[in-house]
């Protein structure tokens, strides 16, 4: 595998960090998550008009520079980093990729507008006892007339309080378990909650906006239906797949962060007369960090140079990267914070927002033991 960034890849890298780096603010994106509207759209439009980074990732078809898995790395790599709160991996992966892929003029007209950097999206998916399964959905669509009509929940869908439009995983056919019979449907929320979707707002343990959806008798036009009937769970798949390596390589940013303040801090701190980073014990400590580190990246890069191949070796890849950031998310941000000592968990200090976030990303798109388990399915012969 061939890990060297092109020179236009590197000239992302670089100009999104210096970006991040200068205009940035911690503590105003984090009052922005806690208390504000969980994003800060002069950011998101400078990461559209003056970056590039949106359409970086997007196929030109909707006004991006046709980007492929690469691109999504250095991006969200950079994110991590930095702790963004926009939702990128939400609107761009889970939203434009998505969208595009189905071919629907409608889906398309969205994504361009996403490319843009004037709307936001979220997908709706994941249901209560479903495991985080994409094939396990009760949520059923029903033909009226010209139109379909709704029924059903969605749990803990990440953006959705903010989102201009949904992406909503429905049944047209076939069993609560079944592979064949899941269609998606485009629902634009405006500026009012349609008639027969029930919002339940509510904030992650990382300060995002989220909400639980309850659709009872929401009816929408004929055109809602996006992609093929009863055919869209290969694409749902492959914008999962890409979604969850996405948000490894947010943690692999993170983590690279956290582990570069605690080493600085080690180097700082007094006491009995000298760093704390002199202790053996804490040395050994930073140590086993950085291999956790290390082997969080060897992951990323195989879960982001396999997003191209055939799902069956996708979906084992991606689900090896998880469970191993999983693991590495919760070694590094608990020994960052207790090397840090109380101030770890402080608002004041950079690290607790961290941690909470890669607690956060330890289950974001399935568990460590969901992600084994589909590696082991995906491998067996």
């Amino acid at each position: 595998m061939d890990f060297t960034l092109t020179p236009e890849q590197q000239l992302l890298r670089d100009g999104l960090t210096k970006f991040l780096g200068a205009r940035y603010d911690l503590a105003a994106s984090r009052e922005a998550a806690k208390m504000g509207d969980g994003w800060q759209p002069e950011i998101w439009r400078a990461f559209a008009d003056e970056l590039g980074v949106i359409g970086a990732c997007l196929p030109e078809s909707v006004g991006g520079d046709d980007g492929g898995p690469e691109e999504l790395m250095v991006v969200t790599e950079a994110l991590g980093y930095a702790l963004v709160v926009e939702p990128f991996i939400d609107t761009v992966v889970l939203g434009a990729r998505l969208l595009a892929r189905t071919g629907h003029d409608r889906a398309v007209a969205i994504a361009q507008e996403i490319a843009a950097g004037s709307a936001l999206s979220a997908l709706a998916t994941v249901e209560d006892g479903s495991g985080g399964r994409l094939d396990h959905v009760a949520t059923r669509a029903e033909r009226s007339g010209d139109a379909w009509v709704l029924h059903g929940a969605k749990a803990v869908v990440t953006s959705a309080p903010i989102a201009d439009h949904l992406i909503v995983s429905a049944r047209t056919s076939g069993q609560d378990r079944d592979r064949d019979g899941i269609s998606l449907f485009l629902i634009d929320l405006g500026e009012h909650t349609p008639d027969g979707l029930t919002v339940h707002e509510l904030r992650t343990i990382d300060d995002r906006r989220a909400a639980d959806l309850v659709f009872t008798d929401l009816k929408v036009d004929a055109d809602a239906l996006i992609g093929p009937e009863g055919g869209a769970l290969p694409l749902l798949e492959q914008a999962w797949d890409e979604a969850t390596a996405a948000v490894v390589s947010e943690a692999v940013g993170a983590m690279r962060k956290v582990f570069s303040d605690t080493v600085e801090y080690a180097k700082q701190r007094q006491q009995f007369g000298q760093p704390i980073g002199s202790f053996q014990a804490l040395q050994h400590r930073m140590v086993d960090m950085h291999i956790e580190l290390e082997q969080a990246v060897a992951a990323q890069y195989y879960a982001i140079l396999t997003l191209d191949a055939d799902p069956a070796e996708r979906a084992a890849a991606v689900s090896a990267a998880k469970a191993t950031i999983s693991r590495a998310a919760r070694f590094i941000g608990q020994n960052a914070v207790q090397l840090h000592g109380g101030m770890g968990m402080t608002e004041e200090l950079a690290i607790g927002h961290y941690f909470r976030r890669l607690t956060a990303v330890e289950y974001e798109f399935g568990s460590a033991d969901a992600h084994l388990a589909r590696f082991a399915a995906s491998t067996r012969t």
